[in-house]
Formats: C-alpha cells, sequence, structure tokens
C-alpha cells in the first residue's frame, strides 16, 4: 500500500515538473514571437536609423566644394588654353598645306589683282592681316596696305575653300571660280555663321559671314605670301626689328629669321620660305615694340603666346 502510494506521488511530481516545463516552453516562444513581431511592426534600427545633417556640417561640406572647385578653375583654364592652342596649330598648318597646294596646281597664290599690285610697289611679299590691340588696349593695324586699307585673309579662304560668294552672300574675287577654275576645295574650315557686326569681345573661331578666317579665340589668322618668289617671306608684323631682332647691331632675328641688311637696324627680318600664317593667341594681344634692354619681343610679354606657323 505504501508503496503505491509514493509511485502515485511521483507521478503526480513528474506530471507538475512537465508542466512546469511546458509552461516554461511556451513563454519563451511566446517572447522569441514578441520580439520577432517586434522586428517587423518597427524596423527602426541602427543600422536604417538616419541621422539629419547640422548645419556646421553642411556649411564644411559646401566650404570644402567651394575649395576644390577654386583649384580646379584654374587647371581647367590652363587646359582650355592648351587645347585651343592645339586647335590653332593644325588650322594653321593647314592653311600653309592649302596656299601651298594651290601654288604647286596654278603656278601662283592665292590673291587678288589688287593684293599683286600692292605687293609690286613695296617689298614684292604681302600680308593678310587686320587690327588687334596693344597691352594697353590701343587698335593696332597689322597688314600691307591696299588703297589705303587693310585686307582680311577673306580673299585667301574664299579661293581656297572654293567659295563664289561668301556666307553673308556678297561676291568673292573667285566669283564664277575665275580664282579656282578647277574648283577645287584646298581648305576644308568650319563657317561659324558670326557677324563682325555683333560686335562681340570674343567672336568664335571659323569662317565668319564676311569670309574671314578666325582663330580659336575670334581673331583673324594673319597670312604673309612670297609673291616675288625669292624664298624670303616678310611679314607686316614680324619683319619690324622691335618684333624680331635679338638685340640691337645684330642681323640674327627670333624664332629663325634673318635680316639681310647689314647691322640688322631695319624692319626688314624674313623667314626663308614662302608663306608665314600666325594668330595672336590666348590673350588676342599683340606688342609691336621693342624690349626695354635692346632685344625684340616675339617671345615675350603678349606676343609670348602667339601661334607661328614657323616656330
Amino acid at each position: 500500500m505504501k508503496t503505491i502510494l509514493m509511485k502515485n506521488v511521483e507521478c503526480r511530481a513528474v506530471s507538475a515538473a512537465l508542466r512546469r516545463a511546458k509552461v516554461s516552453s511556451d513563454q519563451v516562444e511566446d517572447a522569441a514571437r514578441s520580439r520577432h513581431a517586434s522586428r517587423i511592426t518597427h524596423p527602426v534600427s541602427r543600422f536604417t536609423r538616419h541621422r539629419a545633417f547640422t548645419i556646421v556640417e553642411l556649411l564644411t561640406v559646401i566650404a570644402i566644394i567651394a575649395i576644390l572647385a577654386a583649384m580646379l578653375l584654374p587647371v581647367l583654364s590652363k587646359a582650355k588654353v592648351a587645347a585651343q592652342k592645339r586647335q590653332a596649330m593644325v588650322e594653321i598648318s593647314q592653311i600653309v598645306g592649302a596656299i601651298q597646294q594651290y601654288d604647286s596646281v596654278y603656278g601662283r597664290f592665292p590673291i587678288s589683282p589688287a593684293a599683286q599690285s600692292a605687293a609690286a610697289v613695296t617689298n614684292g611679299d604681302f600680308t593678310y592681316g587686320g587690327v588687334f590691340q596693344t597691352p594697353s588696349g590701343t587698335p593696332v593695324t597689322v597688314g600691307t596696305p591696299v588703297n589705303g586699307s587693310i585686307l582680311t585673309n577673306s580673299e585667301v579662304i574664299a579661293i581656297l575653300m572654293d567659295l563664289t560668294n561668301y556666307p553673308n552672300g556678297l561676291l568673292t574675287v573667285n566669283t564664277n571660280h575665275q580664282k579656282n577654275p578647277q574648283r577645287n576645295i584646298f581648305l576644308n574650315a568650319k563657317i561659324s555663321g558670326y557677324d563682325p557686326a555683333a560686335n562681340d569681345l570674343q567672336p568664335p573661331g571659323g569662317v565668319d559671314i564676311t569670309g574671314v578666317y578666325r582663330d580659336p579665340w575670334g581673331s583673324p589668322y594673319v597670312i604673309s605670301m612670297d609673291l616675288n618668289y625669292d624664298e624670303q617671306c616678310q611679314d607686316a608684323f614680324y619683319s619690324l626689328q622691335n618684333v624680331s631682332q635679338t638685340a640691337s647691331g645684330s642681323q640674327t632675328g627670333l624664332n629663325g629669321l634673318f635680316n639681310p641688311v647689314a647691322n640688322g637696324n631695319s624692319d626688314n627680318f624674313l623667314y626663308h620660305g614662302k608663306v608665314m600664317v600666325w594668330s595672336a593667341g590666348s590673350d588676342r594681344k599683340i606688342d609691336p615694340t621693342a624690349l626695354p634692354a635692346g632685344g625684340g619681343s616675339a617671345n615675350s610679354g603678349v606676343n609670348k603666346d602667339n601661334v607661328l606657323s614657323w616656330q
């Protein structure tokens, strides 16, 4: 009898322990489900919580961006000028090559009768130029005078591109292809559509509506040709003693030029070749005055950035 009672007590104890274990297990499961539900219901955690920038942090970022921009702008500006200089060198080379090809085909240079006549009464060569500015901003004219005026390169470009009319509709010296009867296209240049009457501070490069071929900075290309075929080309600007003489009394000129006149103290500096083409560069200015030390100014000041076909 005692043995049976003891077994009953033990059974009840085991049963109670099992019930408590079940309750504890259920509580653990409930707690786990509760935490899981909490994560689903409240998804904000340390990984997804977003903190707004403070005013101080925003101002700091803006200041850093401004400093970086200030550092980059000069670099970008220099890169742009370098790219424009390369473009000018390519266009100058194309002009020289086109003139030489024209001369090879026709046995003469692409010029008008007026230019030929003007060259005959000067030094035998001719410079198509234009109006530029000195360092002080004063206008200075470069070129061989024709009846008191200076011709731009539009005549040359019209002949080389076989244009009978300029983009503005006016007739060129090549009317009816009289200067290019074979109708060869010796030069392919971009037509910019720019009207000089707009008086923009910096016109675009390319051929404007009046036929003037402008460099990437908007100035006309200066073109000189050896019309007397003595293999010596004299440019209206670079022939100047103040510009090209290396030192007073020297016949040696800057950029490979030479003065055949004794002691070189004259405006007769020449290039050994048939064609000279140059650009006034990114500053669009030229300086016809000599350096204080007595040398020429061709490679200094505002002339330093000029782009030359013979350099």
